[in-house]
């Protein structure tokens, strides 16, 4: 069977290398990719929102299922579009994935079905929300509605940061209409925890759960970033608390989604909060794989990628076997310097060719092209994903670090403790 993967992602590359194992994949192609996606599949310069062409695409070549990965087109509708033309997706429909495009549609379902979430207003208007916001005390949590590229939400730990932040979804409009509404959220303490599941209706197959560091600096400092960093498994976390995150969170948020008469197929990101006494609460949910989650969880998935999608597809994902290894994953993230705010394009990577040869390390490339005379360069924010396995976390995080310092660009930056907390 022929495959297409929309997006051109380290997530993506993780979901193109996962799927090169099946038996069952035939050609795969991946739109628009990126030069590690090449390596392995066939790159198509088509970009994510050009949904005709994409459509045009898989029909010509007669796929045998889609595969989307970002965000920004399962909100516009892009499952809906291939749908239409009676061609096989994995992804939710335009309004299942609104539970990520909208923050306050999120907030108000899980506030009508009384699923854990942290105490929050949504407002329109800057002015009805900055009087608001004068009522209440740092630190305190400010939220554009829309997407924005994991860029979207502030944790303010004073009122002028907040009042700025405010300012800035609102009437600077740094978000475009993605900050027309905003959520302004109770703070939260304690542990934060992401986990996916594959879900079909009110079929929730859960993953093993992962940590990410979204702060660009060590120790959790600086500005929010789309991700520098994730771990799996958590095995400083009680598995009674994944547990019941699963049976009192996720679950009932797809079994919420039936009801509305949106039910979600695909993948159901659940962003928590361990809060000091163990309980869970929901930060966030996202509508599809996690980057950079995905390139440590499906590096311990034993079954075939593609027979699960399948399944969920064809509604039967209650009936496939789905194993996962005991083994242990971390990644770090290489960045460019100045991310995530402006950074520079083009800059030769070396170290590559040492790095994929490791036999427990698998690099995931996010923002990688090929220059005029084959070299790998930047060309993101986020540059690669190196991926160490072992039997246990401080193995695995090692084999990562090993190989990570072996790959350089000019401006490389990344966290050095990523999964430090597994090892206290």
């Amino acid at each position: 069977m022929d495959i297409l993967v929309i997006g051109g992602g380290g997530r993506e590359h993780a979901i193109v290398w996962a799927l090169n194992k099946s038996k069952k994949a035939g050609r795969i192609y991946c739109a628009p990719g990126n030069a590690g996606i090449g390596q392995i599949a066939e790159c198509v310069p088509i970009a994510v929102n050009e949904f005709d062409k994409l459509t045009a695409f898989a029909a010509e070549k007669k796929v045998g299922l889609v595969v989307v990965g970002p965000d920004d087109p399962l909100a516009d509708g892009i499952v809906d579009a291939f749908e239409a033309k009676e061609i096989p997706v994995f992804g939710p429909r335009k309004n299942a994935a609104e539970i990520e495009g909208s923050k306050t549609f999120m907030k108000d379902l899980l506030r009508k079905y009384n699923i854990p979430t942290a105490a929050y207003e949504k407002f329109d208007s800057y002015e009805a929300a900055l009087a608001y916001l004068n009522t209440q005390s740092a630190p305190i949590v400010i939220k554009a509605d829309g997407l924005a590229a994991g860029k979207g939400v502030t944790v303010a730990h004073s009122m002028e940061e907040a009042r700025q932040a405010l300012k800035d979804i609102m009437v600077t409009k740094v978000f475009g209409e993605s900050g027309a509404q905003v959520v302004i959220e109770q703070f939260l303490e304690g542990q934060e925890m992401s986990i996916l599941s594959f879900v079909d209706g009110e079929t929730v197959r859960a993953m093993p759960a992962a940590q990410d560091h979204k702060q660009v600096f060590d120790g959790d400092r600086g500005p929010n970033t789309g991700g520098m960093g994730t771990y799996s498994p958590l095995p400083h976390i009680d598995p009674a608390i994944i547990e019941h995150a699963i049976e009192h969170i996720i679950k009932p948020t797809a079994k919420a989604m039936v009801a509305e008469g949106r039910p979600f197929r695909g993948v159901l990101f659940a962003g928590l909060m361990i809060q000091p006494d163990g309980t869970p609460t929901t930060i966030e949910f996202n509508a599809r794989f996690g980057d950079p989650e995905t390139q440590v969880v499906l590096p311990r998935l034993k079954s075939d990628l593609l027979d699960i999608f399948l399944a969920a597809v064809n509604g039967t994902l209650g009936e496939v076997d789905i194993e996962w290894s005991p083994e242990a994953a971390v990644c770090v993230v290489l960045a460019s310097g100045g991310y995530p705010a402006s950074y520079p394009k083009g800059l030769p990577i070396a170290g590559l060719e040492q790095a994929a040869s490791e036999k427990d390390a698998i690099v995931f490339h996010a923002g990688t092209a090929l220059s005029s005379d084959g070299e790998f360069v930047t060309n993101g924010g986020r540059v690669l994903g190196v991926v160490g396995l072992g039997a246990d976390i401080a193995e695995a995080r090692t084999k990562a670090y090993e190989q990570a310092e072996g790959i350089t660009f000019s401006g490389k930056q990344n966290r050095t403790d990523i999964a430090a907390k597994a090892l206290v």
